[in-house]
């Protein structure tokens, strides 16, 4: 049901931003019909929203919440940041990504980023592959946020929690999320 994810994820994130500072700008890895931004944009009316989303098919949709402009139609492999945002946004995303191109991931994050970054990915302490679909290689689970802060000093954790599946109102998969700043 659209209206009940959409419930979760006003939930999901006016918890994981309630400790941002004023945002005018937004940037979402992996954005695919856009169901983060159309919750974001609901607690940020007036935040200018952009995208970068591989599949055509997702871009359609997304492209009724996001003007197409701001859609980069591309691999986020292949992104070349020609600019930064207040809000850098990676949610469900990470966790597909081959652990030889996090780095390169990392990096595009990082120089996308004037002010917050916010990861929400399945965590592990350690980095660990998990049977996705019944595929090896599909699905990865690490801190990525540690990782992060471990490489980039000048980001600095803001906040931190989870979200678990069995909450009796506002679902989402069993992900932590980590708000980082530039400090």
């Amino acid at each position: 049901d659209t209206d009940q994810f959409l419930a979760s994820n006003l939930s999901f994130f006016s918890r994981s931003l309630k400790q941002v500072d004023e945002i005018t700008s937004c940037i979402e890895f992996g954005s695919n019909i856009g169901i983060n931004l159309s919750a974001i944009k609901l607690l940020f009316p007036n935040i200018e929203q952009h995208a970068i989303e591989i599949n055509k098919k997702a871009v359609k949709i997304l492209s009724k919440h996001v003007p197409l402009e701001n859609i980069i139609n591309n691999s986020i492999l292949d992104f070349v940041p020609i600019r930064k945002w207040d809000l850098v946004l990676v949610k469900g995303v990470l966790i597909h990504i081959n652990p030889d191109y996090l780095n390169k991931v990392y990096e595009k994050l990082i120089l996308s980023c004037s002010k917050y970054l916010l990861i929400a990915e399945y965590y592990n302490p350690t980095p660990v592959d998990v049977k996705y679909r019944g595929f090896d290689n599909k699905l990865f689970k690490r801190d990525f946020a540690g990782e992060i802060l471990d490489k980039y000093l000048n980001f600095s954790l803001v906040d931190y929690g989870f979200v678990y599946h069995r909450d009796k109102n506002f679902q989402q998969d069993d992900i932590t999320w980590f708000l980082l700043k530039v400090r």
